[in-house]
């Protein structure tokens, strides 16, 4: 391990107006949400449509294996990917994770049978767990501070943008007057791929993390770099205020940090904000991942909706989950993280209680349903994100995408693996009582995850990220 002097390059990246790089940048990185939902939409559309004979004749419970076998892929890619993208660099790893996803995504068009089809929804999820670690250090180390809470949430939120386009594809190539549903499936996919095709194209011009390059003693890249920023921004909004003299805070110690240094940052120095980062990751991957994975089975199931016809009831709960986050994510940045986390999670929990016990006692129809998952997502959907942006700001940059990997992998394998397994075992049982009990299980976690970042959530508002945490040598 090296040190170097302390840099002013974090508060000359804090300092600048947003402008029209920001807005690249944002929108070639945060499509890696967009194709996430886009497959997890895709699967949940496509479940009834996979249990057809002429199809691949799956059942519900190999439905629901094909949605854990993604989310378990997405855990091992985040693990993998995420030291990659410490050693590596942010934009290796971000390259690297999409092509393996458009690849993955590809085969799936052509899977003839269970198994086949499954291991293709695997690698697709390495490709999207990887995606996660990689982008979520690149954003939060190139967005200024005042704004990094209301830019990671509307991100983040921009996973319901590839869900309404799923729904759509399903929709309008699943119909039997277009493809039907025994060629349908497999050009969804494929659309898909070339989609990623295109982000791939955008993603080249994204320059690397300046911030990651100085962990790495690469100070010359790293100014460079800053300084084909300033200049694009300075050719947009005129010259640049100064930034901040507060880097002598900041120590600059290069290389990552050792796995026993990691595992003293998060279960020594930093043990209660990984507590609570654990049980927010938990809570948001069983609450989407039971009910989004299985929405379809229980339409078609409980409500006898039409396999061609789910999609029509993704576009309200799609469009809850888009507002959320626009609509509430400057208040991260302007009534705080504390209260904000703490407030969406319990209402969320509180909204998915009530939801449960409306299905629970008969209450609801398809479309009385689509409109409470789509009220209870709104808040959900800002606290999800709110989940992500917390893993990524409240831990040292030396282990960032590391830390986002880890919990990221505790709370999808916790949450997300189980609960479409859960959940889909459930509705095959036929029992409403049974379904219930699994909504009111996931209501239950997020109102433990509220009550846990009402007392240790960090107040990360408006700070540079240097602030937030550091492992000082």
């Amino acid at each position: 391990m090296s040190a170097s002097p302390p840099s002013s390059i974090p508060a000359r990246l804090d300092r600048l107006p947003w402008s029209r790089w920001h807005w690249r940048v944002v929108i070639a990185l945060g499509v890696a949400w967009v194709l996430d939902g886009l497959e997890v939409t895709l699967v949940g559309s496509l479940g009834g449509v996979l249990e057809r004979p002429d199809t691949l004749g799956l059942d519900a419970a190999q439905v629901g294996w094909t949605g854990s076998l993604y989310i378990a892929g997405t855990v091992l890619g985040a693990l993998v990917f995420g030291r990659l993208t410490d050693r590596l660099g942010r934009k290796r790893l971000f390259m690297l994770t999409l092509a393996l996803y458009t690849g993955a995504t590809v085969a799936t068009a052509f899977a003839g049978d269970f198994l086949f089809l499954a291991l293709c929804r695997f690698v697709t999820g390495l490709g999207i767990g990887g995606e996660y670690a990689a982008i979520n250090s690149a954003i939060d180390e190139l967005v200024p501070a005042r704004v990094r809470g209301r830019v990671n949430l509307i991100i983040n939120a921009s996973f319901w943008i590839g869900a309404a386009l799923g729904a759509g594809l399903s929709l309008v190539i699943l119909d039997p007057r277009v493809l039907g549903a025994a060629l349908g499936w497999r050009a969804c996919f494929l659309l898909g791929a070339v989609l990623a095709v295109a982000i791939l194209l955008v993603r080249r011009h994204v320059p690397e993390s300046p911030r990651w390059l100085l962990m790495h003693g690469q100070q010359a890249q790293a100014e460079q770099v800053v300084r084909q920023i300033e200049d694009e921004v300075t050719r947009q909004h005129g010259p640049l205020p100064p930034a901040a003299d507060n880097s002598a805070g900041h120590p600059g110690a290069t290389g990552m940090l050792p796995w026993r240094e990691m595992a003293q940052v998060l279960l020594h120095r930093y043990r209660q904000r990984s507590l609570m980062v654990a049980l927010m990751m938990v809570a948001q991957a069983f609450v989407y991942n039971a009910i989004f994975f299985t929405y379809a089975l229980v339409l078609t199931r409980f409500f006898q909706v039409p396999d061609h016809r789910v999609a029509l009831y993704i576009f309200p709960f799609a469009l809850g989950n888009v507002l959320g986050p626009l609509v509430l994510g400057h208040l991260f940045d302007t009534i705080g993280r504390r209260r904000m986390i703490a407030a969406t999670y319990l209402l969320s929990g509180a909204g998915l209680a009530a939801t449960a016990w409306a299905f629970n006692a008969g209450l609801l129809d398809a479309t009385t349903l689509a409109l409470c998952w789509s009220a209870v997502f709104f808040v959900a959907s800002a606290a999800a994100s709110s989940a992500y942006l917390t893993a990524s700001e409240v831990f040292p940059l030396r282990m960032r995408a590391m830390a986002i990997s880890i919990f990221y992998a505790i709370g999808t394998g916790v949450g997300g693996f189980i609960a479409p397994l859960l959940l889909g075992w459930l509705i095959a049982s036929g029992d409403r009582h049974a379904v219930a009990a699994g909504y009111a299980l996931g209501a239950c976690l997020a109102l433990l995850a509220g009550a846990c970042a009402l007392r240790w959530a960090v107040d990360a508002e408006r700070r540079t990220l240097e602030d937030v945490a550091e492992w000082r040598d």
